[in-house]
């Protein structure tokens, strides 16, 4: 082999393509075991016929609907509330000149450091003092702050050039008219990439839903799915019909805004 030929061999691309079919084919056996006939369930290789009976079943026999539509509600719910919100304190900690600024936003990045466990207990004990147990009050509320997403969409802001809202203050524009007709706009490209992030973590979240509540009608997916491996330990076909019926918004979504998320996660390193 010359010197330009092996030149030419770039081992980096071929692992990186090794890792994504190890990664890719664990998703492809759950496809596949989702409509795989239960007669069949345990033979090897492709199976010879396809069902969607499974699909079928864990819709109309495991209220399935009801968890997808409660994940659906409050993962929607906090991600437009958290981007709004979260805009707006970005964009003060940007913009705006006040005493303590750079405290304020150091004490909301150190949030970062504290997980969810740390701080469960007393979390739990001021939504129940505020009468949110059990309800989707309690699943939103406390999910609506991110520290993350402050600290992107800061970083976002700080980017932007300040001609422009000087142009909206020459025109009799104050902060809040700058903030939504100048600034917000601006910022769709970040807020679509929070919104993958937002959405994903909460239609993922776990230990806070298993923590406040007990009505069915609350469950969201994520303990649905948790409640279906007890109920339906020996015919986890049902088991993997529902992970991928749970697993298709989330794709979706992702697919929708992988391109916003990279463009904002290279932004946020600008300055």
């Amino acid at each position: 082999m010359t010197r330009t030929s092996r030149s030419r061999v770039r081992p980096l691309p071929i692992v990186a393509h090794v890792l994504a079919v190890v990664a890719i084919l664990p998703m492809l056996w759950v496809v596949v075991s989702a409509l795989r006939p239960a007669d069949d369930l345990f033979s090897t290789g492709l199976p010879t016929r396809w069902t969607l009976d499974n699909l079928r079943y864990v819709l109309t026999e495991v209220p399935v609907p009801r968890y997808l539509l409660n994940s659906a509600i409050v993962s929607v719910a906090v991600t437009v509330i958290a981007l709004f919100t979260h805009s707006m304190a970005a964009y003060a900690l940007a913009r705006l000149r006040f005493p303590g600024r750079g405290l304020v936003f150091s004490l909301i990045i150190s949030t970062l450091l504290v997980s969810l466990p740390v701080i469960l207990v007393p979390l739990f004990l001021v939504v129940k003092q505020l009468g949110m147990l059990d309800s989707y009050a309690g699943l939103i509320v406390p999910a609506i702050f991110n520290a993350f997403g402050i600290f992107l969409l800061r970083q976002f802001y700080l980017t932007v050039p300040r001609e422009l809202e000087e142009a909206a203050e020459l025109d009799g524009c104050g902060y809040w008219k700058r903030y939504w007709h100048v600034i917000l706009p601006m910022s769709r490209p970040a807020l679509a990439s929070l919104s993958v992030l937002f959405f994903l973590a909460n239609w993922n979240a776990f230990l806070w839903p298993l923590t406040i509540t007990r009505s069915p009608d609350l469950t969201v997916i994520q303990l649905g799915l948790s409640s279906l491996t007890g109920q339906y330990s020996s015919a986890y076909n049902y088991i993997l019909a529902a992970s991928v019926l749970a697993a298709i918004p989330t794709i979706v979504v992702f697919l929708a805004g992988q391109r916003r998320l990279v463009d904002a996660m290279k932004t946020s390193g600008l300055k």
